[in-house]
C-alpha cells in the first residue's frame, strides 16, 4: 500500500514501474518477514545450543523445558518488539518530513503502528517476567502462586526490571496512540528508548568487575542498536509503502546510522573486554558467541557501506527530482532485507549470550574496596600519579568522546560549507574536555573515589572550571549553524527543534538567574550535608549521577552567567558581575563549613574502603575544604575576564552601530543638501527667465 501522496499523470506515465501499483507484492512482503523470523529463530537455537543456555540443570530444581525455552524466546520477542517500536517512532519523527510539525499521512501511520508494537512489547515483557520467576525459582510455571510471583517481581532486581520495562512500554503505547505533533512523538520516542534500558541493569554486566564500565557500555550498545536496527526497519517499511520520500528518509538515516555503528562497535568491544579476556574468545562458548556477534556487526557495516556507495546516491538523486523510481527501490529493498535478517540473527545471539555462562577466571573474589570502586585500590598518591593515573570511568569517557566528536563534526561541517569557526573557541572547548577527562577518568578521577580532598578538587573542576571553558566554546551556536534545516517548507528540522527547546518554558525557567544559582549552590549543601553523599558514593550509578549533576549544574549556571550562546534572556554585564558576587560567598561559606566540621562526610563509605594511606579522615576533609575555598577564586577570575572582554566587545559593537547610524544620517543630510541646492538653482533660473521675459 502507498501513503496518501498525489501522483500526477506525468509521473505515472514517465516511469514503467509506476504501472505496478502493488510492488512489492504483499505475498513477497509476508514471505520476507517470515524468512527473517525463521533466521532469528534458527540463530537463537544454534547460539543457545553452542553456549549451553538451555542445558538441563544439574541441581534438583528443574523449571521444566517449557520455561527453559520460553525465557530466551520471550526475551527475543520483547527485544524485537522494542526495536520495531523505536524504529517506527524514529520514522514518524525524524526520517519522514512533517510540514508544520503535524504528524500526517505516512508519519501518522508509523506512530499508530508503533503503538501496537509497544503494546505487544509490554505483554511479552510481562510474560518474560513470569517465566523468569519460574526459571530463577526452579519451579514449573504452572506451580507458581500469586504470592510467589508478586514477591519475585517486586523484591528482585530482575523482577523490578521487568515491571519497569512493562510499564514504560505501556506508556509508550499510549503516548504513540495520542501523539499528533512531531515534538510530542519525539518525547514518546525518548520514552521508548528508555524502556530498552531496564534489562541492561541485570545480568552479566551488572555482576562484572568493572561495573560502571560494563553497565554504561551496554546502555550505549542497546541505544545505538535500537536506533540503527529500528531505523533500517522503518526505512524498509517506507519503501514497501511506496513513498516518494524514501530518498529524504535515507539521506537523514545514513548520517544517524554512521554514528550508531561507531558507537555500537566501540561499546561492544569495551563490554566484551570487561567480561572476557582475549584468550577466552576462541577457547570458550561465550567467547565464540562474542566473535560471531562481532562478525555479524562487521558484515552489517560492509552492507551499510555498500548502501552509501550505491543505493543512497541514487535515492538522493531521485528525491531531488521529486519522483519515485521502482528500479531504485528494488536493490535498496534487497539489501535492506538481507541486512534486517543479519540484524535479527545478531539480536538472537545477544539474547543467547545473556543465558551463556561466563568463562571461569582464576582471580579470587574482589575485596570490599574493589567492589565499591569497580577496580583495585590505587597506590598512595604522588604528584605524578595525580597527573598520569587512569580510572575506567565510563561516564566521563562517554561524555568526552561524544562531545568532542560532535563538536569536531560541527566544525568540519562549517568548513565544508565554506564558513569559518574561530580557532579560539575550538581551543577553549578542547581545554574544557581535557579538564573534564582529568577529573573523571584521569589521575584526579582515579583518586576522587578514594580521597575526599581529591573528590573536592574533581568537584571544582567538573562544576566550575570545565563548564566555563566549554561554554566559552559556544557549542550551541555551533550546533545552530551546523544542524540541517527543514527538507520541505514548514518542516520542523533538527535546527528548529533546538531553537524550540531553547525558547521552551522549561528552559526559560531553568535559565532564570535565580533558579540557576539555586541549583548550582543549593545542590552542594543538599549532597554533602544531608547524608546523600554517603549513599551516592556506595552506589556505582549514584556516583555517575553525581558527576553528571555537577557538570550540568555548572554548565547551566555559567551558560547564564557568561552568555556566549543564544539564551531565552540576556543579562547585562553589570548584572552578571552582581550575580557572580552574590553566589560565590555561598560557595566560600560551604568550604569553611567543611573545614570547621568535626563530622566526617561519608564516614561509612570511607570506612568500607580501608585505604592504607591518609587514614585521618578529618584531616583529609579539612584539606578538601581548603582546596575548595582556594580554587573557588579561579572561576571568579575566569568569568570576570570573560564578562569584561564581552563588555568591551559589546561597547565596540555599539560604537560601530552608532557610527554607522551617524554615517547613514550624514549621507542622508548630504543628499538633502544637494537636493535643496538643486531646487534653489532651478528657482533662480526660473526667476531669471521671468525677468528676461518682462524686459522683452
Amino acid at each position: 500500500m502507498r501513503d496518501a501522496e498525489p501522483v500526477t499523470t506525468h509521473e505515472a506515465s514517465s516511469t514503467p514501474e509506476a504501472a505496478e501499483p502493488h510492488w512489492p507484492p504483499r505475498d513477497s512482503v509476508v514471505m520476507g518477514a517470515i524468512g527473517i523470523v525463521m533466521i532469528a529463530g534458527v540463530a537463537l537455537w544454534l547460539a543457545l545450543d553452542l553456549g549451553h543456555g538451555v542445558a538441563p540443570p544439574s541441581s534438583i530444581a528443574d523449571p521444566g523445558r517449557l520455561t527453559v525455552w520460553a525465557v530466551p524466546t520471550l526475551r527475543l520477542l520483547a527485544d524485537v518488539s522494542g526495536v520495531l517500536t523505536v524504529g517506527l517512532l524514529l520514522t514518524a519523527t525524524v526520517l519522514l518530513p512533517a510540514p508544520g510539525g503535524e504528524l500526517a499521512g505516512l508519519a501518522l501511520r508509523a506512530s499508530r503502528s508503533a503503538s501496537w508494537f509497544a503494546l505487544a512489547w509490554a505483554v511479552v515483557a510481562f510474560g518474560y517476567g513470569v517465566f523468569s520467576a519460574s526459571d530463577v525459582l526452579g519451579v514449573p510455571v504452572s506451580d507458581l502462586t500469586v504470592n510467589t510471583l508478586t514477591s519475585f517481581l517486586f523484591d528482585t532486581d530482575l523482577g523490578q526490571a521487568t515491571l519497569w520495562q512493562t510499564g514504560l512500554a505501556l506508556a509508550t503505547a499510549i503516548g504513540a496512540r495520542w501523539a499528533l505533533r512531531s515534538t510530542e512523538a519525539l518525547w514518546v520516542l525518548l520514552l521508548a528508548v528508555v524502556a530498552m534500558v531496564p534489562p541492561a541493569l541485570t545480568g552479566h554486566s551488572a555482576s562484572a568487575g568493572s561495573h560502571n564500565l560494563a553497565i554504561v557500555s551496554l546502555l550505549v550498545h542497546l541505544v545505538a542498536a535500537s536506533l540503527w536496527v529500528g531505523g533500517l526497519a522503518g526505512l524498509t517499511w517506507i519503501a514497501v509503502r511506496g513513498s516518494r520520500r524514501l530518498g529524504m528518509a535515507v539521506t537523514r538515516f545514513s548520517t544517524l546510522a554512521l554514528w550508531c555503528i561507531v558507537l555500537l562497535g566501540t561499546s561492544g568491544v569495551v563490554n566484551a573486554g570487561v567480561r572476557v579476556g582475549w584468550g577466552d574468545l576462541f577457547t570458550s562458548s561465550y567467547g565464540g558467541l562474542v566473535v560471531a556477534k562481532a562478525t555479524a556487526i562487521v558484515i552489517l557495516g560492509c552492507i551499510g557501506y555498500l548502501h552509501r556507495r550505491t543505493t543512497v546516491p541514487r535515492l538522493e538523486a531521485a528525491a531531488a527530482d521529486g519522483g519515485q523510481d521502482l528500479s531504485i527501490r528494488r536493490p535498496f529493498l534487497s539489501l535492506a532485507v538481507i541486512e534486517l535478517a543479519i540484524m535479527a540473527a545478531t539480536i538472537a545471539i545477544a539474547v543467547a549470550l545473556a543465558r551463556t555462562p561466563l568463562p571461569p577466571t582464576n582471580a579470587g573474589p574482589p575485596d570490599e574496596a574493589a567492589a565499591l570502586l569497580g577496580q583495585a585500590m590505587p597506590p598512595a598518591p604522588t604528584p605524578w600519579r595525580f597527573l598520569t593515573s587512569f580510572s575506567a570511568d565510563a561516564v566521563g569517557m562517554l561524555i568526552v568522546g561524544l562531545a568532542g566528536a560532535l563538536y569536531l563534526t560541527g566544525v568540519l561541517t562549517l568548513r565544508r560549507r565554506g564558513d569559518s569557526w574561530p580557532i579560539g573557541r575550538i581551543l577553549l572547548f578542547g581545554a574544557g574536555l581535557l579538564v573534564l577527562a582529568w577529573s573523571t577518568f584521569g589521575g584526579l578521577g582515579a583518586y576522587s573515589h578514594v580521597l575526599f580532598s581529591a573528590h573536592m578538587v574533581a568537584h571544582m573542576m567538573l562544576s566550575m572550571v570545565a563548564p566555563i571553558l566549554l561554554v566559552l566554546g559556544a557549542p550551541i551556536t555551533l550546533a545552530l549553524r551546523a544542524l540541517p534545516g527543514p527538507r520541505v517548507p514548514g518542516e520542523v528540522g533538527p535546527r528548529q527543534v533546538l531553537l524550540a527547546i531553547l525558547h521552551s518554558r522549561v528552559v526559560r525557567v531553568l535559565t532564570h538567574p535565580v533558579v540557576a544559582a539555586i541549583i548550582f549552590i543549593g545542590s552542594l549543601y543538599a549532597i554533602y550535608f544531608t547524608g546523600m553523599f554517603d549513599w551516592l558514593m556506595q552506589n556505582h550509578l549514584g556516583h555517575a549521577w553525581m558527576e553528571i549533576h555537577f557538570l550540568l549544574a555548572g554548565l547551566l549556571f555559567f551558560y547564564v552567567l557568561v552568555g556566549v550562546d543564544p539564551a531565552p534572556r540576556k543579562l547585562a554585564p553589570l548584572w552578571r558581575f552582581g550575580l557572580l558576587l552574590v553566589v560565590m560567598p555561598f560557595h566560600a561559606f560551604f568550604s569553611i563549613a567543611l573545614m570547621s566540621s568535626q563530622t566526617v562526610v561519608g564516614l561509612d563509605y570511607w570506612r568500607l574502603l580501608h585505604r592504607p594511606y591518609r587514614t585521618d579522615l578529618l584531616a583529609d576533609q579539612y584539606l578538601g575544604g581548603s582546596l575548595s575555598w582556594a580554587l573557588g577564586e579561579l572561576p571568579i577570575l575566569l568569568v570576570l575576564g570573560a564578562v569584561f572582554v564581552q563588555w568591551i566587545l559589546s561597547d565596540r559593537r555599539e560604537a560601530r552601530r552608532v557610527d554607522r547610524a551617524a554615517d547613514r544620517a550624514g549621507e542622508q543630510e548630504d543628499e538633502l543638501s544637494h537636493y535643496n541646492a538643486w531646487l534653489a538653482k532651478l528657482d533662480e533660473a526660473e526667476r531669471e527667465r521671468e525677468e528676461r521675459s518682462g524686459r522683452s
